[in-house]
């Protein structure tokens, strides 16, 4: 595995640790494959968020593997088992950051993946200035490599369907809220409504809501609908079934509702979405 990793000492900068601040970057690396690609279930303290800069793979966790290719990026809570699996004829290729104090809204799998079709260029603009401070060792590299990553956080977190936090999503959320989106990853293709969800928690659905909006920053029926969003983009890269039959798949009431919820949180309806990412597969 061809990889240069840099760490980052906590009292090398009062930047690293200043209140107020999401997450400390304890490292940065750049990964190619190579031959001695372990490709082992492995977990990490912090949250490690990955940017695929090049080639074809797939990422593992216990639940099982999703592709990955140019564009995607996947945040992967603290603790969570997981792997990168290279295609060998079209070696992957990306950077990750290790960063402590970080948490994604994220399901029974603890990652969040995201695809993206703006904003891509300055975000790599961002790591590759970040490896360079890294490599070079100068003075104050912890303080410039700590507010890229503000930087890069700030605009991940613009992103509709993705919930970054200060702290992990686990121990900040009351049992009813984790209870209810637990349900919600796993039943998401169902029909549910706030009631259902208040009366399988046993609580009042709108303290229900209440909580859930201050918990995670989003409402349930907005997570419910996020998830679902979620799992159509893996749906409209990977399969061919029509946009009607992936409505009907992921629970949505009509297409045209499925087409306005995807437009809202993606910015292009779906089958632009398929159009963009089989055009970049066969570039």
């Amino acid at each position: 595995m061809g990889t240069c990793q840099y760490t980052f000492q906590e009292e090398a900068s009062g930047v690293l640790s200043r209140p107020g601040g999401t997450g400390r970057l304890l490292y940065a690396s750049h990964t190619q494959y190579s031959q001695d690609w372990n490709s082992s279930l492995h977990t990490h303290g912090c949250a490690e968020v990955f940017f695929i800069t090049g080639g074809h793979g797939r990422f593992r966790t216990q639940q099982g593997d999703i592709p990955v290719t140019i564009r995607d990026v996947v945040i992967v809570n603290a603790n969570v088992p997981h792997t990168e699996v290279s295609q060998l004829e079209s070696p992957l290729e990306y950077t990750v950051l290790g960063v402590e104090g970080l948490g994604t809204l994220a399901g029974a799998e603890g990652y969040t993946m995201l695809h993206l079709h703006t904003g891509w260029e300055e975000l790599i603009l961002c790591l590759r200035l970040m490896l360079q401070e890294a490599a070079g060792a100068l003075p104050g590299r912890e303080t410039v490599c700590q507010n890229l990553l503000e930087v890069v956080l700030v605009r991940l977190g613009r992103q509709r369907d993705i919930v970054l936090s200060g702290e992990t999503a686990g121990p900040r959320s009351s049992r009813e809220c984790n209870l209810v989106r637990r349900y919600i990853d796993n039943h998401f293709k169902e029909n549910l409504t706030l009631e259902q969800l208040a009366e399988m928690a046993h609580i009042n659905k709108y303290h229900l809501a209440h909580t859930f909006q201050r918990e995670f920053r989003t409402s349930p029926i907005s997570y419910l609908i996020a998830r679902r969003i979620q799992e159509s983009r893996f749906l409209l890269r990977e399969t061919d079934h029509s946009i009607s039959q992936i409505a009907q798949i992921l629970g949505f009431s009509s297409l045209s509702y499925f087409s306005q919820s995807f437009r809202r949180l993606e910015g292009i309806s779906p089958n632009e979405y398929r159009r963009r990412h089989r055009k970049n597969d066969g570039e």
